[in-house]
Protein backbone atom coordinates (compact mmCIF):
# COMPACT_ATOMS: atom_id res chain seq x y z
CA UNK A 1 0.00 0.00 0.00
CA UNK A 2 2.83 2.39 0.86
CA UNK A 3 4.52 1.57 -2.44
CA UNK A 4 1.29 2.30 -4.33
CA UNK A 5 0.92 5.65 -2.58
CA UNK A 6 4.53 6.59 -3.32
CA UNK A 7 4.41 5.64 -6.99
CA UNK A 8 0.95 6.64 -8.13
CA UNK A 9 -1.13 8.56 -5.63
CA UNK A 10 1.59 10.95 -4.47
CA UNK A 11 3.47 11.19 -7.76
CA UNK A 12 0.26 11.57 -9.73
CA UNK A 13 -0.87 14.59 -7.75
CA UNK A 14 -4.23 15.51 -6.23
CA UNK A 15 -6.22 14.54 -9.35
CA UNK A 16 -5.34 10.91 -8.67
CA UNK A 17 -7.84 10.84 -5.79
CA UNK A 18 -10.92 11.52 -7.94
CA UNK A 19 -9.51 9.10 -10.52
CA UNK A 20 -9.25 6.41 -7.86
CA UNK A 21 -12.81 7.17 -6.78
CA UNK A 22 -14.03 6.85 -10.39
CA UNK A 23 -12.23 3.53 -10.83
CA UNK A 24 -13.62 2.14 -7.56
CA UNK A 25 -17.15 3.29 -8.36
CA UNK A 26 -16.96 1.79 -11.84
CA UNK A 27 -15.69 -1.52 -10.47
CA UNK A 28 -18.48 -1.73 -7.87
CA UNK A 29 -21.16 -0.91 -10.45
CA UNK A 30 -19.77 -3.47 -12.88
CA UNK A 31 -19.72 -6.26 -10.30
CA UNK A 32 -23.25 -5.42 -9.13
CA UNK A 33 -24.66 -5.32 -12.67
CA UNK A 34 -22.82 -8.47 -13.76
CA UNK A 35 -24.21 -10.41 -10.78
CA UNK A 36 -27.70 -9.02 -11.35
CA UNK A 37 -27.74 -9.97 -15.03
CA UNK A 38 -26.30 -13.39 -14.29
CA UNK A 39 -29.04 -14.00 -11.73
CA UNK A 40 -31.63 -13.11 -14.38
CA UNK A 41 -30.58 -16.03 -16.56
CA UNK A 42 -32.33 -19.35 -15.95
CA UNK A 43 -32.69 -22.66 -17.73
CA UNK A 44 -35.27 -21.21 -20.11
CA UNK A 45 -36.10 -24.37 -22.04
CA UNK A 46 -36.54 -26.51 -18.91
CA UNK A 47 -38.59 -23.78 -17.26
CA UNK A 48 -40.92 -23.44 -20.25
CA UNK A 49 -41.26 -27.21 -20.53
CA UNK A 50 -42.39 -27.36 -16.91
CA UNK A 51 -44.87 -24.52 -17.43
CA UNK A 52 -46.33 -26.13 -20.56
CA UNK A 53 -46.65 -29.48 -18.81
CA UNK A 54 -48.57 -27.94 -15.90
CA UNK A 55 -50.83 -25.85 -18.13
CA UNK A 56 -51.51 -28.86 -20.35
CA UNK A 57 -52.70 -30.73 -17.26
CA UNK A 58 -54.91 -27.75 -16.29
CA UNK A 59 -52.78 -27.01 -13.23
CA UNK A 60 -52.60 -23.29 -13.81
CA UNK A 61 -52.21 -22.41 -10.13
CA UNK A 62 -49.13 -24.62 -9.87
CA UNK A 63 -47.73 -23.02 -13.03
CA UNK A 64 -48.18 -19.56 -11.50
CA UNK A 65 -46.55 -20.77 -8.29
CA UNK A 66 -43.59 -22.06 -10.29
CA UNK A 67 -43.24 -18.62 -11.89
CA UNK A 68 -43.28 -16.94 -8.48
CA UNK A 69 -40.67 -19.34 -7.11
CA UNK A 70 -38.37 -18.88 -10.13
CA UNK A 71 -36.17 -15.75 -9.93
CA UNK A 72 -35.53 -13.46 -12.85
CA UNK A 73 -37.48 -11.48 -15.43
CA UNK A 74 -38.27 -14.50 -17.63
CA UNK A 75 -40.53 -15.99 -14.98
CA UNK A 76 -42.34 -12.69 -14.49
CA UNK A 77 -43.01 -12.38 -18.23
CA UNK A 78 -44.38 -15.91 -18.39
CA UNK A 79 -46.51 -15.24 -15.31
CA UNK A 80 -48.04 -12.18 -16.95
CA UNK A 81 -49.01 -14.34 -19.92
CA UNK A 82 -50.50 -17.06 -17.72
CA UNK A 83 -52.63 -14.52 -15.88
CA UNK A 84 -54.35 -13.78 -19.20
CA UNK A 85 -54.70 -17.41 -20.27
CA UNK A 86 -58.08 -17.97 -21.89
CA UNK A 87 -58.34 -14.43 -23.19
CA UNK A 88 -57.79 -13.28 -26.75
CA UNK A 89 -54.47 -13.59 -28.55
CA UNK A 90 -54.06 -9.80 -28.62
CA UNK A 91 -54.64 -9.58 -24.86
CA UNK A 92 -51.96 -12.17 -24.11
CA UNK A 93 -49.52 -10.51 -26.50
CA UNK A 94 -50.12 -7.11 -24.90
CA UNK A 95 -49.53 -8.56 -21.43
CA UNK A 96 -46.23 -10.10 -22.54
CA UNK A 97 -45.06 -6.88 -24.19
CA UNK A 98 -46.02 -4.79 -21.15
CA UNK A 99 -44.13 -7.11 -18.80
CA UNK A 100 -41.04 -7.01 -21.03
CA UNK A 101 -41.14 -3.21 -21.23
CA UNK A 102 -41.21 -3.05 -17.43
CA UNK A 103 -38.24 -5.43 -17.08
CA UNK A 104 -35.87 -3.79 -19.59
CA UNK A 105 -35.18 -0.60 -17.55
CA UNK A 106 -34.18 -2.77 -14.59
CA UNK A 107 -31.66 -4.56 -16.79
CA UNK A 108 -30.18 -1.29 -18.10
CA UNK A 109 -30.01 0.44 -14.71
CA UNK A 110 -26.59 1.92 -13.85
CA UNK A 111 -25.03 0.78 -17.13
CA UNK A 112 -25.25 4.35 -18.40
CA UNK A 113 -23.32 5.47 -15.32
CA UNK A 114 -20.44 3.20 -16.31
CA UNK A 115 -20.44 4.78 -19.79
CA UNK A 116 -20.36 8.22 -18.17
CA UNK A 117 -17.38 7.20 -16.02
CA UNK A 118 -15.60 5.98 -19.15
CA UNK A 119 -16.02 9.45 -20.67
CA UNK A 120 -15.13 11.31 -17.47
CA UNK A 121 -11.93 9.43 -16.60
CA UNK A 122 -9.76 10.68 -19.50
CA UNK A 123 -11.06 14.22 -18.92
CA UNK A 124 -9.94 14.02 -15.30
CA UNK A 125 -6.60 12.66 -16.43
CA UNK A 126 -6.23 15.53 -18.89
CA UNK A 127 -7.15 17.99 -16.14
CA UNK A 128 -4.35 16.57 -13.99
CA UNK A 129 -1.97 16.88 -16.94
CA UNK A 130 -2.86 20.53 -17.46
CA UNK A 131 -2.46 21.33 -13.75
CA UNK A 132 0.91 19.57 -13.61
CA UNK A 133 2.06 21.32 -16.80
CA UNK A 134 1.17 24.73 -15.40
CA UNK A 135 2.96 23.93 -12.16
CA UNK A 136 5.98 22.80 -14.16
CA UNK A 137 6.09 26.08 -16.05
CA UNK A 138 5.82 28.17 -12.88
CA UNK A 139 8.33 26.00 -11.05
CA UNK A 140 10.78 26.11 -13.93
CA UNK A 141 10.59 29.89 -14.01
CA UNK A 142 10.87 30.28 -10.24
CA UNK A 143 13.75 27.83 -9.78
CA UNK A 144 15.76 29.09 -12.75
CA UNK A 145 15.74 25.78 -14.58
CA UNK A 146 15.62 23.13 -11.82
CA UNK A 147 15.42 20.08 -14.03
CA UNK A 148 14.68 17.69 -11.14
CA UNK A 149 11.50 19.49 -10.12
CA UNK A 150 10.50 19.90 -13.74
CA UNK A 151 10.91 16.15 -14.31
CA UNK A 152 8.78 15.37 -11.26
CA UNK A 153 5.95 17.55 -12.50
CA UNK A 154 6.24 16.09 -15.98
CA UNK A 155 5.95 12.59 -14.51
CA UNK A 156 2.87 13.73 -12.57
CA UNK A 157 1.29 14.95 -15.81
CA UNK A 158 1.97 11.66 -17.58
CA UNK A 159 0.73 9.54 -14.67
CA UNK A 160 -2.64 11.30 -14.53
CA UNK A 161 -3.15 11.00 -18.28
CA UNK A 162 -2.17 7.33 -18.30
CA UNK A 163 -4.41 6.57 -15.32
CA UNK A 164 -7.38 8.34 -16.86
CA UNK A 165 -6.96 6.48 -20.15
CA UNK A 166 -6.54 3.12 -18.41
CA UNK A 167 -9.71 3.63 -16.38
CA UNK A 168 -11.58 4.72 -19.52
CA UNK A 169 -10.49 1.60 -21.39
CA UNK A 170 -11.61 -0.72 -18.59
CA UNK A 171 -14.93 1.11 -18.14
CA UNK A 172 -15.59 0.99 -21.89
CA UNK A 173 -14.96 -2.76 -21.97
CA UNK A 174 -17.20 -3.24 -18.93
CA UNK A 175 -19.96 -1.20 -20.57
CA UNK A 176 -19.68 -3.22 -23.79
CA UNK A 177 -19.83 -6.50 -21.87
CA UNK A 178 -22.91 -5.47 -19.89
CA UNK A 179 -24.69 -4.17 -22.98
CA UNK A 180 -24.07 -7.52 -24.61
CA UNK A 181 -25.60 -9.31 -21.65
CA UNK A 182 -28.65 -7.05 -21.78
CA UNK A 183 -29.07 -7.65 -25.51
CA UNK A 184 -28.90 -11.41 -24.91
CA UNK A 185 -31.59 -11.20 -22.23
CA UNK A 186 -33.83 -9.04 -24.42
CA UNK A 187 -33.44 -11.61 -27.19
CA UNK A 188 -34.50 -14.28 -24.73
CA UNK A 189 -37.49 -12.12 -23.79
CA UNK A 190 -38.60 -12.10 -27.40
CA UNK A 191 -38.14 -15.84 -27.81
CA UNK A 192 -39.89 -16.71 -24.54
CA UNK A 193 -42.72 -14.29 -25.26
CA UNK A 194 -43.31 -15.72 -28.72
CA UNK A 195 -43.11 -19.30 -27.47
CA UNK A 196 -45.49 -18.90 -24.52
CA UNK A 197 -47.88 -16.83 -26.65
CA UNK A 198 -48.05 -19.53 -29.31
CA UNK A 199 -48.57 -22.20 -26.67
CA UNK A 200 -51.36 -20.39 -24.80
CA UNK A 201 -53.23 -19.38 -27.93
CA UNK A 202 -52.80 -22.47 -30.12
CA UNK A 203 -51.37 -25.54 -28.40
CA UNK A 204 -53.00 -25.36 -24.97
CA UNK A 205 -56.58 -24.87 -26.29
CA UNK A 206 -56.02 -27.70 -28.78
CA UNK A 207 -54.91 -30.02 -25.96
CA UNK A 208 -57.86 -29.06 -23.77
CA UNK A 209 -60.50 -29.39 -26.50
CA UNK A 210 -60.51 -33.23 -26.83
CA UNK A 211 -60.75 -33.57 -23.06
CA UNK A 212 -63.78 -31.33 -22.92
CA UNK A 213 -65.49 -33.28 -25.72
CA UNK A 214 -64.74 -36.52 -23.97
CA UNK A 215 -66.29 -35.24 -20.75
CA UNK A 216 -69.39 -34.07 -22.66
Amino acid sequence: MDYLQQTFILQGGPVMYPLLFVSLLGFVLFVERALFLHKGQIGTEDFLSGIKNLVGKKRLVEALTLCEDTPGPMARIVKSALLHFGESSASIRTAIQSAAIIEIPFLERRIGTIAALARAAPLLGFLGTVIAALQALYQLEASSGNSGEFSRLLAEALITSASGLAIAVMATLAHHFLCGRVRALVHDFEWVGHDIHAFLTVEAPAVAAPTEKGEA
